[in-house]
């Protein structure tokens, strides 16, 4: 049984975990094998960049974080080697798009994205690694003003069109 101390810093680590979880848009849950240091630190790097929280934290703290929540249902990837991103309002998908990034590029394919979670939801891997393919915040405006502009010309061409038959004179 540990002492008092060690157990009240523990509920407080796992009360620091909680309130990440919660406060996240959304985040990755990782296995993290494979990944030698200076991988690990340019991963890192990238993460912190994006403003994401990237930690190594034990299954069983994760757990207890989780327990009771609408997350719960991460629990049961919390085994063996397992690392948690945490992304915030800046870009929602940052995390998953660097990490499935790097995923698809690891070699020994040892680094796996596990599972996700985005507004309360859980996602498998496949739905995380979907999730990650989309643009980021910027890219889904511009192609949404490319759509929007591409749609205006080309009423705007028919419409001038139809002026210019309106004004031919009858044959």
């Amino acid at each position: 049984m540990p002492s008092a101390k060690i157990l009240s810093e523990k509920q407080a680590y796992v009360a620091d975990l909680k309130a990440k979880f919660e406060s996240a848009v959304s985040g990755c849950v990782v296995a993290y094998g494979g990944i030698n240091v200076e991988n690990d630190t340019k991963l890192r790097k990238e993460l912190r960049e994006a403003g994401v929280d990237y930690m190594v934290v034990k299954n069983t703290m994760l757990r207890l974080a989780v327990k009771g929540t609408s997350l719960e249902g991460l629990a049961e990837q919390f085994k063996g080697d397992t690392a948690i991103a945490f992304a915030h309002e800046e870009d929602p998908m940052s995390a998953a798009r660097i990490l499935c990034k790097y995923q698809d590029g690891d070699k020994s394919k040892k680094f796996v994205v596990k599972a996700g979670f985005m507004d309360g939801k859980v996602m498998d891997a496949a739905e995380t690694n979907a999730i990650a393919k989309l643009p980021n915040r910027e890219g889904m405006l511009s192609m949404f003003a490319g759509a929007l502009t591409s749609t205006l010309s080309g009423l705007a061409v028919a419409m001038q069109a139809y002026a210019d038959k309106q004004e031919e004179p009858a044959a």
